[in-house]
């Protein structure tokens, strides 16, 4: 086995001496068990997204949260996360744990997850068991409910990027095309098993009777799946250390590792174990240096040359971004309000009338029928992730875009105009088509991007990949960034929108405008590789 793999390394080395660091070889096949794994980090994360939604408002309202902090709750993360996502980014690009470059972060973001659950589910328990005086009571738990709310917020969308850039790097072109679909496929089932979750009154179980209350009973289900899923997603398929390759280390094949791929397209920022008989060109180009250049150029990365390298960036990146922000906020639009628009619009409930009276009750109750709604989105986005693979080669990507956001806009615009109970929950399945779309398409479109640019460089081996911080890490976290974006609009214009129509009406009217717009951008503006 060593002598085979001393053959393999020695071939690599000798081929890359011999064609130069920008031809390329194609990552091996990963077995689909290998990508289901991956995609078990979107599970977890959706799944507690899920809880959050169900349960942050209650767990705000129980605490005693003024209404002049709420903006600061919802909009602290988004923000933050709109300034440091392409920083992160970057950085991963440039990270040189003997773990890899992405999933350090990845266990990071993963903890500050876990720790962001634990203070906004259970900070109410851990104070009032820590603190007698009422008044410091009362902002003490204030205090750490929002700390773990705008935590999780902030680390559950920034996961996403590094997610995305750790498939990009390990995966060939076909295999990340099957992984997306498998993380748009995973993340609507573990936003349904969520809001299922949710659905179920724990405090006259069991169970909730034993953890205390049905916070503790959410977080103990949360942090276990998150946890679980972490570990999978993590031990899925392994990357190689920058460090080994700046350094020359000999690659050492595995009996469980694929064999060498002598044929196909190698990607433009990928990386992956070299004893998997797979050398990165970025890796091989970057290790061809020696470590000091390496580190001087991580030196290097400053904020003001990472927003240079994003203002520069190509039109059709900045176009793909743009049409991702539309996309983002008619989605959020509609996703944001819409139980409270089952609750007041379609059911006919008042949810500022007395807590016992008959209005408020038939409110409660469409909210309730809203989170159902919602679950048949997250069963809609699965279904349709799978079939999604075999409409790609009817309609192609631009076909999938499209249909994403006309039908999202068409949905919602009837949802507007005839709100009904049934037709309502009938539509609903129509926000999971857009979920899928967000959840693949652009990114697939930056897959593309990449390969196009790959094939460029091997056209033109005198360039320097170096001269640009830019690389798959900055390119996920950009496009990332405008879901925080998004974010940030739909909070700070809806409310005034709907205080100024009188009418929460408007906000699904807004969301299906938006998603026509969309429509049109994405035809005539966004680029898609023949």
């Amino acid at each position: 086995m060593g002598g085979n793999s001393g053959q393999a390394g020695g071939h690599i080395y000798k081929s890359l001496a011999d064609h130069g660091p920008f031809d390329s070889m194609e990552p091996p096949k990963r077995p689909t068990s290998r990508l289901i794994m991956h995609s078990m980090a979107m599970f977890g994360r959706e799944f507690c997204y899920a809880v959050e939604a169900a349960y942050v408002t209650p767990v705000l309202l129980s605490v005693g949260l003024p209404n002049s902090l709420y903006s600061i709750v919802w909009f602290l993360s988004p923000i933050l996360g709109l300034l440091l996502q392409p920083v992160v980014g970057s950085a991963s690009d440039h990270c040189r744990s003997r773990w890899g470059r992405r999933r350090p972060y990845i266990l990071t973001l993963g903890v500050m997850m876990l720790v962001g659950m634990a203070l906004y589910l259970n900070g109410d328990t851990v104070v009032a068991a820590l603190i007698a005086n009422p008044r410091k009571k009362l902002v003490w738990t204030i205090s750490v409910t929002m700390i773990g709310v705008i935590l999780f917020d902030f680390a559950a969308d920034f996961i996403d990027g590094p997610i995305k850039a750790y498939l990009f790097d390990v995966c060939s072109h076909q295999d990340k095309e099957k992984g997306l679909h498998y993380h748009a496929l995973f993340t609507g089932f573990g936003g349904a098993l969520g809001y299922l979750s949710g659905a179920i009154d724990w405090a006259h179980l069991e169970l909730g009777r034993l953890l205390g209350t049905e916070f503790q009973v959410m977080f103990f289900f949360s942090a276990l799946v998150l946890t679980l899923c972490l570990i999978v997603h993590l031990c899925s398929i392994s990357e190689a250390p920058l460090t080994d390759v700046a350094k020359g280390i000999p690659p050492q094949q595995t009996p469980q590792d694929p064999p060498l791929s002598s044929d196909g397209m190698y990607e433009y920022g990928s990386i992956e174990k070299v004893k998997n008989g797979y050398v990165n060109p970025e890796l091989a180009m970057q290790g061809a240096k020696n470590k000091n250049h390496a580190e001087q150029t991580c030196r290097e990365m400053t904020l003001k040359s990472l927003l240079r390298a994003l203002v520069s960036m190509p039109p059709h990146y900045r176009y793909l971004c743009i049409s991702h922000l539309i996309g983002w906020t008619a989605f959020l639009s509609n996703m944001l309000f819409f139980t409270d628009f089952m609750g007041q619009i379609v059911y006919g409930g008042d949810p500022y009338s007395a807590h016992n009276s008959t209005e408020f009750l038939i409110y409660e109750r469409g909210v309730e029928i809203g989170c159902w709604g919602l679950c048949i989105n997250s069963v809609s986005s699965s279904l349709y992730s799978y079939f999604q693979k075999f409409l790609v080669s009817c309609i192609g990507l631009k076909g999938l875009y499209f249909t994403g956001y006309l039908l999202f806009g068409l949905g919602t615009g009837f949802i507007g105009l005839f709100p009904n109970v049934y037709s309502t929950l009938v539509l609903c399945s129509l926000f999971g088509v857009m979920s899928s779309t967000l959840y693949t398409v652009p990114f697939n479109l930056i897959t593309e991007y990449h390969r196009e640019e790959e094939k460029e460089r091997q056209q033109a081996p005198g360039g320097d990949p170096d001269n640009s911080v830019r690389g798959k890490g900055m390119d996920c976290a950009t496009l990332t960034c405008m879901v925080q974006l998004a974010q940030i609009l739909v909070g700070g214009g809806l409310g005034f929108l709907v205080n100024t129509a009188g009418s929460v009406i408007i906000v699904v009217i807004t969301a299906s405008t938006t998603a026509l717009i969309g429509c049109c951008f994405v035809a005539l503006f966004v680029r898609y590789v023949d």
